[in-house]
């Protein structure tokens, strides 16, 4: 399958369990290819032939995305070196989650999680710890009893009780013995934040290369500026986060303004353009038009945040 039919099957498996999905991003070194909602799920997602060919870049920049957007990034692929991904296995890699087409149909919409996640050393599953702590603590089983049944040590047994993965022969021979499931479904979306957004962030009189970006930051904005996004950063000024994209190129605005709406619309997050010329237009689909010379008369950021969401609606 290509790359292009790939993404093609991502947006239809996600559509069909009831997403609004966002365009295919046709442009070039974007960290991601595709947004998706559904209710207070948002998806930041990167569709691969090949995992391995996804880059420790890729995946930062889509942390800072998803944790300034409330979102879950996600790598959808085929195969790895080590051979194809499996229905069922959550995998990762620099601590985003992939999965197949296959094993995210049957997600969405068979609604049958995965159990299965692999990590160095083999696959393993996640155990109820509580639960398997309660009913060996009823049942009168020590450690030792639970170990020596399972083929594992007592440690292995604390541990599984505290919550880390369990070798799948092990974890099924305790189901078995206590006459108990107690495997967990996985979530694929679920993303452990790493506090990336904040890392890369900028504020006060930190200074980047864009006249643009440090007039923001000396009206009182926050700035992360960002490499491999359809626009050139995230600007924040308490709880507003406004994607922000610069530029002068008339062709690369329109169609990195068109692409950015779609961005903005499904992140209900506002966004805005900031140009030389404006051409008498004051948005491009929903994202807001603000020219360089408005915004140097611009003194402080609930003035331009008031403007951006002023314009930022399809007329």
């Amino acid at each position: 399958m290509s790359r292009a039919e790939l993404i093609e099957s991502t947006r239809t498996i996600l559509t069909s369990a009831g997403y609004d999905v966002s365009s295919t991003l046709n442009l070039r070194s974007v960290c991601f290819d595709i947004v998706a909602r559904r209710d207070d799920r948002l998806l930041i997602i990167k569709i691969l032939s090949n995992v391995d060919a996804f880059s420790r870049e890729n995946a930062e920049e889509m942390k800072v995305l998803a944790e300034a957007l409330k979102a879950s990034p996600l790598l959808i692929g085929e195969r790895s070196s080590s051979g194809v991904l499996e229905l069922g296995i959550v995998y990762s890699r620099f601590n985003i989650p992939i999965i197949s087409n296959e094993t995210l149909a049957d997600h969405t919409i068979e609604e049958v999680p995965p159990l299965i996640f692999a990590a160095p050393g083999g696959l393993y599953v996640k155990l109820d710890g509580d639960l398997l702590k309660s009913i060996r603590n009823k049942e009168g089983f020590s450690l030792g009893v639970i170990a020596e049944m399972a083929g594992i040590s007592r440690r292995t047994v604390q541990m599984y009780e505290s919550g880390m993965g369990a070798m799948i022969d092990a974890a099924l021979r305790i189901e078995e013995f206590l006459n108990t499931p107690m495997i967990l479904p996985l979530d694929p979306f679920a993303y452990k934040t790493e506090d990336t957004a904040n890392k890369y962030e900028i504020s006060g009189g930190a200074r980047t290369g864009s006249e643009v970006l440090n007039k923001l930051l000396d009206i009182g904005f926050s700035v992360t500026p960002v490499m491999k996004s359809p626009f050139d950063a995230l600007s924040r000024v308490e709880e507003i986060i406004i994607l922000t994209g610069t530029g002068s190129d008339e062709e690369k605005l329109v169609q990195r303004a068109s692409v950015t709406s779609e961005v903005s619309s499904l992140a209900g997050r506002p966004s805005v353009v900031i140009v030389e010329r404006t051409r008498d237009r004051n948005n491009i689909k929903t994202t807001a038009v603000i020219s360089t010379e408005e915004l140097r008369r611009i003194d402080d950021s609930d003035e331009l945040t008031d403007l951006v969401m002023t314009r930022s609606t399809k007329k």
